[in-house]
């Protein structure tokens, strides 16, 4: 491979806000290839022999931290997991010294999550192996976003000219943020839709329409991406009660039906079912949540190939085990 640095996505990936669409696509077509990885019986190619990549969870996480994983482990890489519970942060070791200390035992790569938003750039900008974020706060899931725009590209062919509705709670929302980069710098229309306590200030300052009334937001679009709400990261007072939320604003087969469109639903999880979202829908003719776990491995490949200064034009020959 060449050097990292020559990687067309840079050293990191913090975020999908100031990325092309030439990056944005590279990362989706390098991607394409590497789904048939996953549906072998030996599924593993030497991609990243050699690399060794720190996956640092200081939030819980099960899809993200497995789906990376997984990525790694297909890729050939050597992966250490740490989680903040079992970590020297306990004592009160800052990250830096922690992303420091691990730089000493020769990493090459670093795979974060963090409640602090910001985080991942800060870590970016003190250390030199590669890093990417896997959740920061309110601020980006850009690994999320992106296989969120490869799902949608499978199903519908396109993002260019689609109408994208991100509905709940997008005030809390890591991954609408990346959705909304990313979609709009493919040319597609996005929306947004929940109760105004759920929407951020200014939201239509980020160049998306809002709604207020879910109705209208199913007639509108061609694409759902429902989030779930952040009880975590609420103090309460956002929403009257689970069930008036679900009344008011829940994706429903009755709103599906009566809006009689082909619309496709997305959801990154966990769900809350009866909540944002009913499990007829979830489990229906219209979802691809599980098209979108699948794609997360593949993404994730596709994004530590890159990083690690791999070509999107020879994904295909790393596929076969070749000189990526």
């Amino acid at each position: 491979m060449n050097p990292a640095t020559a990687a067309p996505l840079g050293k990191d990936l913090v975020g999908l806000e100031n990325m092309s669409a030439e990056q944005l696509t590279a990362i989706l077509d390098t991607a394409e290839p590497f789904k048939e990885i996953s549906e072998r019986r030996i599924k593993k190619v030497p991609v990243l022999r050699g690399k060794t990549i720190v996956n640092l969870f200081f939030e819980a996480s099960t899809r993200t931290r497995i789906s990376f994983e997984f990525a790694e482990k297909r890729l050939s890489a050597d992966t250490v997991n740490i989680s903040a519970s079992g970590s020297s942060v306990v004592k009160g070791e800052t990250l830096v010294d922690t992303a420091r200390n691990l730089e000493a035992m020769r990493i090459d790569m670093v795979v974060m999550r963090h409640g602090a938003s910001g985080a991942a750039q800060f870590l970016a900008d003190r250390i030199p192996s590669n890093v990417v974020n896997a959740g920061d706060g309110r601020h980006e899931h850009p690994t999320q976003g992106l296989l969120d725009l490869l799902t949608i590209r499978d199903h519908r062919g396109k993002i260019e000219g689609l109408k994208v509705c991100i509905v709940g709670d997008i005030l809390h929302s890591r991954v609408a943020r990346s959705n909304i980069y990313g979609l709009l710098a493919l040319g597609a229309e996005v929306a947004v839709c929940g109760p105004p306590t759920l929407l951020p200030v200014a939201t239509d300052e980020l160049g998306v329409q809002v709604f207020t009334h879910i109705d209208d937001a199913i007639r509108w679009a061609d694409v759902l991406n429902v989030l779930r709400l952040q009880l975590e990261r609420m103090e309460g007072g956002y929403v009257p009660s689970l069930r008036e939320y679900n009344r008011v604003w829940g994706v429903t087969n009755a709103r599906l039906e009566a809006a009689e469109r082909d619309l496709l639903v997305l959801h990154p999880g966990p769900m809350n079912r009866g909540v944002e979202i009913d499990s007829d829908v979830a489990d229906g003719p219209h979802s691809v949540i599980l098209n979108q776990v699948t794609n997360g491995v593949a993404v994730r490949m596709a994004v530590l190939y890159l990083l690690a200064g791999g070509q999107p034009e020879r994904a295909e020959a790393a596929k076969e085990g070749g000189e990526g």
